[in-house]
């Protein structure tokens, strides 16, 4: 998945924002960042940092080589190359789960005024 297909992906998730600052590309829902890209990676290679289950991270990383832990070294992000040997329809799906955590950890009414949105 290319940098335009992944922005199309995010932008098309209901309420989405997005932002650049400081050479990041992110996406927030609600106010609550749920992906971003640094636009000039050290390695050269782009990889969307997304929310993850921590239990589903373990799992992806074990079985691709292009998702790892974040430079936040926790479970709970994955850096997922985005031209690697990560299918498209899995990012694509990686980024509707990570939407997904951001709104599980909202209070409640948050979620209702989510859920609600058109």
């Amino acid at each position: 998945m290319n940098i335009e297909e992944f922005r199309e992906h995010c932008l098309a998730i209901k309420s989405a924002e997005e932002y650049l600052d400081m050479g990041i590309l992110g996406f927030k829902v609600m106010g609550k960042v749920f992906a971003y890209v640094r636009m000039e990676p050290a390695d050269g290679m782009l990889r969307a940092a997304l929310k993850c289950d921590a239990d589903r991270s373990a799992e992806l990383r074990d079985r691709y080589a292009g998702v790892r832990e974040t430079e936040f070294k926790t479970p709970l992000w994955n850096a997922v190359a985005l031209e690697s040997d990560v299918p498209d329809d899995l990012i694509a799906e990686l980024i509707r789960h990570s939407v997904d955590e951001v709104i599980k950890n909202l209070p409640r009414y948050k979620q209702e005024e989510y859920n609600e949105v058109k």
